[in-house]
C-alpha cells in the first residue's frame, strides 16, 4: 500500500494539484475554464470519443472471426499462430504503426493514397494492433468450450452460422466483454499510434497533453487535460464493472 501511494498516487496527486495552479499564480479553476472554452480541446475530445469505440468495435468483430478460425477451423500451423498471438502482445504499438507506414505511408506500397495520414488510417492501425488483445481471452474461452455441444448441434442439422450464433457466441460473451473493455481503455489512452501515423487533424486527449506540455509549455493546461482523460478512463472502467456485475447476476 505504501509503495502504491508513493509511486502512483503521489505523482497523480501532483498532476491534479498542478491543474489548479495557473501560470498567473494562486489556486483557481482557470486552467479548466480555459480548457473547456478551447476549440482544440473539444476537437480532441470528440476525436477520442469516436475513435476509441470505433477501434474497439473493429477489434471485437475481427478478433472474434480470427479466433473462430484458429480455434475451430483445422489448418497447418494453427497452434503456432495461437502462440504467436502471445508474442504479438509484447510488441510496442509504434512498431506495428511503423510497419504499416511501409505499406500505407507516403513512400509505401500504396502511399499515393496517403491513407495512413487520415483518421481512417489511425483507426486501421489501432484495430491492427489491438485485435490480439481481444483474441487472447477468446482463444482461452474457446479452449474451455465443450466440443460435445458442437457435435450435438451439428448432428441435429444446425449449420455453422447457427452453431456460432447459438452455441459459441453465448460462451464467448464474457471473454468479448473482458477483451473489449481492455481495448477500449487502451485505445482511449493511446499515444504512440496517433503520433507515428502523423495523421493531420487527428488530435486525441493524450496527444493534446503532449502538445500542451512539450510544444506550448502550458503545464497547468496539460495537467487539466490529463485529469479529464483519467476521469473518462475511470468512468468507463466503473461502467464496465457495473454492467458486468449485472450481467453476472
Amino acid at each position: 500500500m505504501v509503495a502504491l501511494a508513493l509511486f502512483f498516487l503521489y505523482p497523480l496527486a501532483l498532476v491534479v494539484r498542478q491543474s489548479f495552479r495557473p501560470d498567473t499564480g494562486g489556486t483557481s479553476l482557470r486552467p479548466y475554464a480555459d480548457l473547456f472554452a478551447s476549440e482544440g480541446f473539444r476537437h480532441a475530445l470528440w476525436t477520442t470519443v469516436w475513435l476509441a469505440p470505433a477501434s474497439t468495435a473493429g477489434c471485437l468483430v475481427l478478433g472474434f472471426l480470427l479466433a473462430l478460425v484458429i480455434a475451430f477451423v483445422p489448418f497447418p500451423g494453427a497452434k503456432a499462430v495461437a502462440r504467436f498471438i502471445d508474442v504479438y502482445l509484447s510488441f510496442p504499438s509504434f512498431l506495428i504503426t511503423l510497419a504499416l507506414l511501409f505499406v500505407y505511408g507516403g513512400t509505401g506500397i500504396v502511399g499515393s493514397f496517403q491513407f495512413l495520414s487520415t483518421p481512417w488510417g489511425v483507426l486501421l492501425a489501432e484495430v491492427t494492433y489491438f485485435t490480439p488483445f481481444v483474441m487472447r481471452p477468446l482463444l482461452a474461452a474457446f479452449a474451455q468450450l465443450d466440443t460435445a455441444q458442437l457435435e450435438a448441434a451439428g448432428s441435429l442439422g444446425a449449420r455453422a452460422p447457427r452453431i456460432v450464433r447459438q452455441v459459441i457466441l453465448p460462451e464467448a460473451l464474457p471473454a468479448l466483454a473482458a477483451g473489449g473493455s481492455l481495448v477500449l481503455v487502451l485505445c482511449l489512452n493511446e499515444f504512440g499510434i496517433v503520433l507515428f501515423t502523423g495523421a493531420k487533424g487527428v488530435t486525441t486527449l493524450p496527444t493534446l497533453v503532449y502538445g500542451k506540455a512539450i510544444l506550448e509549455s502550458d503545464y497547468p493546461g496539460a495537467c487539466a487535460v490529463a485529469v479529464v482523460n483519467v476521469l473518462i478512463s475511470v468512468g468507463l472502467y466503473g461502467l464496465y464493472r457495473v454492467v458486468s456485475r449485472r450481467a453476472g447476476a
